[in-house]
């Protein structure tokens, strides 16, 4: 028997496609779906399960729709690997499918009626319940018998009449991409580039991918004794003390090395990097490393070299910090993990706007009390509030205990408008569990109980930034999720470290590019 995939390799190049060769994948956690917008010849959108670790994939020429009424011709196509499940870009005119895709929808879904939804596909119906961010509920396939002149194997697409139907939905309403929030235009125009509407005209078109580090470059950095010159990114950075311990183990691990935090700041750096470009940077250092007391520093150094971004803070008054570091090019965060940055807070402002966050950002901050199951539920209820609201979100574990939502907003908040709209919603969520919060400030006033805090909505209050390490054993990351995992039973708060999480990222990608084209106006919630 053929691999799966034998069709699908025959009918490309790969020297000259973006798109993965891919291989037949293990299954691993639930099954997820994705469909893509596709203007090729002809716009259609292309709907894949992942089933038996390969991707089996319709055509919809009018695109999946929460309308009950809708009846949409679906051609059955070739089976497509695991890895397509994150492909966006330009396939060169003159190949298979040349034209430009974006990722326009894509989550988890569950086979109903059946324990084996390859043999439902093969038997010719296939009952699906979808959990994405455009779509919801029960889908049908139903395969039927092709019509006079009409190639291949059409099948009928529709959406059950259920909680999540919509009269009239229409895909065409809405454009964007889940992944990257760029329309196929904007894909056509630079598959690496993305429209930034919360920035200035003039910084708003801005990488949505930075070059990975090189491999050679890596093996350089193993290769150095205790300290040296590391050329990265194009930038000769001067390392030090590389084998100092930094973090403490885990149970049956060494150490962290100030080599593998080197190594770790070097892989994540071009996927950290869209969260901290043009904002003013906190360093949390620990120079003698996470078992030692650390320090905020604010203050760009004067021995920084000149390649370190920055940025002079106008409202400084005596004592304060006046120029900050700011991380506009991935070797700046190679720089400051050697500089003993072991945390990376950037402000939720730009230097252009410090005064309008361009985040508004929940922080489920657990007490003593509150255990790991109870404040999943706080997150969910936020879920389920921001879902209701059509609100563009995505959750973040700390790397510590607790949890944060990340709401892009349209330029134009204050700081005032973004706390007061995040209080709202916080304790309309916290009306339904009130056993479960205080809204008291002092900590000890609290009584264990958790505290949704809303005033981390301020100029100059930070919270952890996406793939940044945290001072603790085996290096925990705080890594941004979908919310669908909120529900995996596996997740905690210190899951990933800087061990795993690259490994994390090529098999999964980036939860949080969502929002970086998805600046919005907040609902009203009064």
């Amino acid at each position: 028997m053929g691999d799966q995939l034998d069709v699908y390799r025959c009918k490309r190049d790969f020297t000259r496609t973006p798109e993965p060769s891919g291989a037949v994948s293990p299954p691993d956690g639930r099954p997820r779906f994705v469909v893509q917008r596709h203007r090729a010849s002809r716009l259609h959108y292309d709907l894949r399960f992942e089933i038996d670790g390969v991707l089996v994939s319709w055509a919809v020429p009018k695109g999946p729709t929460l309308d009950p009424a809708a009846r949409r011709l679906a051609m059955h196509v070739e089976d497509h690997p695991v890895e397509y499940l994150h492909f966006e870009g330009v396939i060169p005119s003159g190949e298979y499918g040349g034209g430009d895709v974006i990722v326009w929808d894509t989550g988890t879904w569950e086979p109903v009626r059946t324990e084996d939804p390859r043999a439902a596909v093969e038997a010719g119906e296939l009952h699906a319940e979808v959990h994405g961010d455009k779509l919801r509920g029960r889908l049908v396939l139903v395969r039927r018998e092709a019509r006079e002149g009409e190639s291949g194997e059409p099948w009928m697409l529709l959406h059950k009449r259920d909680e999540h139907a919509v009269d009239g939905w229409d895909p065409e309403e809405h454009p964007r991409s889940v992944l990257t929030g760029r329309t196929n235009d904007e894909v056509l125009a630079d598959p690496d580039l993305l429209w930034r509407s919360d920035l200035p005209a003039a910084q708003a078109a801005v990488r949505t991918t930075h070059e990975p580090v090189d491999d050679d470059a890596i093996d350089v950095l193993a290769s150095l004794g205790q300290q040296g010159t590391w050329e990265v990114f194009g930038r000769r950075v001067k390392v030090t003390n590389l084998d100092k311990e930094l973090f403490p183990g885990l149970p049956g691990e060494p150490p962290v090395t100030k080599r593998e935090l080197l190594a770790y700041a070097a892989r994540v750096a071009p996927y950290a990097l869209p969260y901290l470009e043009g904002r003013p940077l906190n360093l949390h250092r620990y120079p003698d490393g996470a078992e030692r007391k650390g320090f905020w520093h604010k203050q760009r150094p004067d021995h920084a070299p000149d390649w370190v971004g920055s940025w002079d803070n106008p409202d400084a008054d005596d004592g304060e910090t006046t120029t900050y570091v700011v991380a506009d090019e991935p070797a700046v965060l190679v720089w400051a993990a050697n500089f003993g940055a072991l945390e990376w807070h950037p402000w939720t402002s730009t230097t252009a706007s410090p005064h309008q966050p361009s985040y508004a950002l929940v922080d489920l901050d657990p007490g003593e009390r509150t255990t790991w199951d109870e404040l999943l539920q706080l997150a969910r209820l936020h879920r389920t509030a921001l879902e209701h609201l059509g609100v563009t979100s995505r959750p973040k574990v700390t790397g510590r205990r607790g949890i944060q939502v990340w709401v892009p907003v349209v330029e134009g908040y204050t700081f005032d408008d973004t706390r007061a709209w995040v209080e709202r919603l916080s304790r309309t969520v916290g009306q339904v569990v009130p056993d479960l919060v205080s809204w008291k400030w002092e900590v000890k006033a609290r009584k264990g109980l958790a505290r949704l805090d809303y005033t981390q909505n301020a100029v100059n209050k930070t919270l952890v930034a996406p793939y940044s390490p945290r001072p603790a054993p085996g290096a925990p990351v705080s890594v941004p999720l979908t919310w669908d995992e909120l529900d995996d039973p596996d997740l905690r708060p210190d899951r990933w470290t800087v061990r795993t999480v690259p490994g994390r990222l090529a098999d999964e990608g980036d939860p949080f590019r969502v929002l970086l084209g998805a600046a919005q106006r907040l609902p009203d919630l009064t």
